[in-house]
């Protein structure tokens, strides 16, 4: 009998010890980070808005918005010569921004320069822009040019970008670009630049994320039309191009092009 207040001590002891030890395991903590956003398409474009409004509500995140005053699309790397200008402005939702009297890596500069100037972002996220920048296309994009004036400078960036089609779905892409965020935002390294591009399915939904290399060239696909997303098929090789029109979200690893 007089054993039996020690047992039910010990038999409590072990109820409570998983809750305790539960207590006692490390909790993982997200650090916080600056991203500046910009884009090729112009402030007022719906990609750079969703992409915005999406990143921002993301634990601890602070957003910077500059990008271009007005379209400048298919402007590569490109820079103006001369001062820049820029002034206030905001998203279609609502969101502050800068609006930059220039291109897309000119808004880059002007964020670093001026906007920034005493509190550099950790990454630079340049889209959602409209329309795919895959394999050969990828030089002539303002979007990867951003990407690419933000990497020259040290950063890491991201240039992503939605496929044409009859509706440009940049639901999916965000969703992409997010998942992205969520997955790198720990280790991103200095000076390097990927991009994403993520189909707008005509029928099915993005069959997930592959990481290729860039293809050479765009035989047999249409760039405005949009992906059959439930053919199923595998991409027929490791490319970007193939692995788009295949329904995956095709991301790759790009160089970084000296600073012009």
């Amino acid at each position: 009998m007089q054993n039996r207040p020690i047992a039910a001590l010990a038999a409590a002891a072990l109820l409570v010890s998983p809750a305790v030890a539960a207590a006692k395991a490390p909790k993982t903590t997200v650090k916080p980070i600056h991203v500046l956003v910009t884009n090729d398409d112009g402030v007022a474009a719906p990609g750079i808005d969703a992409v915005v409004r999406a990143v921002a509500k993301r634990p601890k995140v602070k957003v910077t918005v500059v990008a271009p005053a007005t379209n400048q699309s298919g402007t590569g790397g490109k820079v103006t010569a001369g001062t820049l200008t820029a002034k206030a402005a905001r998203t279609k939702s609502g969101v502050k921004a800068v609006a930059v009297n220039g291109t897309p890596a000119d808004s880059v500069r002007y964020a670093l320069e001026h906007t920034l100037k005493r509190s550099k972002p950790d990454l630079v996220i340049s889209g959602v822009n409209e329309g795919a920048n895959l394999g050969p296309f990828i030089d002539l994009s303002g979007t990867v040019g951003a990407a690419r004036a933000a990497a020259q400078r040290g950063l890491p960036a991201l240039a992503t970008s939605q496929g044409f089609g009859p509706r440009v779905d940049y639901a999916s892409g965000v969703k992409q670009t997010v998942a992205w965020f969520d997955a790198h935002r720990a280790k991103l390294a200095r000076g390097t630049v990927f991009n994403l591009n993520t189909p707008s399915c005509t029928a099915g939904a993005v069959r997930g994320a592959k990481t290729t290399t860039s293809g050479a060239d765009m035989l047999g696909h249409d760039l405005l039309a949009g992906v059959d997303c439930a053919a199923g098929e595998a991409p027929a090789n490791g490319t970007d191009v193939a692995a788009f029109y295949a329904g995956f979200a095709a991301l790759v690893k790009i160089p970084v092009r000296p600073a012009a």
